[in-house]
């Protein structure tokens, strides 16, 4: 798994503190894998997370209007690009727990993969309809 989120992270992307660009870990993905495993598993086993991995750069990025108005921009943390792939892996982990101990029901929508307010509409949508074509009452606040 590492191995595969070192190879297909964007090289777009900017680095972290330590300045190791995106580029650079994704050429040496063969090399890393290994050790990056070692450091994850052992962050898991013990839940510490390395210092350096913690830190931040807080940047402000603009978003639209007027750039004067600080209303107009968002902070960004830039963090180091191994403590991102950790945080894939544990946000894969449990995923992956959710979907396969239901932890989530079928009608929640929000905040899951291939599920949207679409989805939730025409989930509502084909519910109300087959429910009024049973002749049933159907009520909507």
């Amino acid at each position: 798994m590492v191995s595969n989120l070192l190879y297909r992270l964007d090289t777009h992307k900017s680095m972290g503190l330590d300045g190791i660009h995106p580029r650079v870990l994704r050429k040496l993905a063969e090399v890393l894998t290994k050790p990056l495993s070692t450091i994850y598993q052992q962050s898991w086993l013990t839940g510490e997370v390395p210092v350096d991995w913690r830190l931040a750069n807080v940047m402000s990025i603009h978003k639209k209007g007027w750039k004067e108005d600080l209303g107009n921009c968002r902070p960004v943390s830039l963090t180091l690009v191994p403590g991102k792939v950790m945080e894939q892996i544990i946000l894969s982990a449990i995923t992956r727990h959710i979907q396969d101990n239901q932890v989530i029901g079928p009608s929640q929508h929000g905040f899951m993969k291939g599920r949207s307010c679409l989805t939730n509409l025409i989930s509502f949508y084909d519910k109300a309809s087959s429910l009024v074509d049973e002749g049933k009452a159907v009520e909507v606040v």
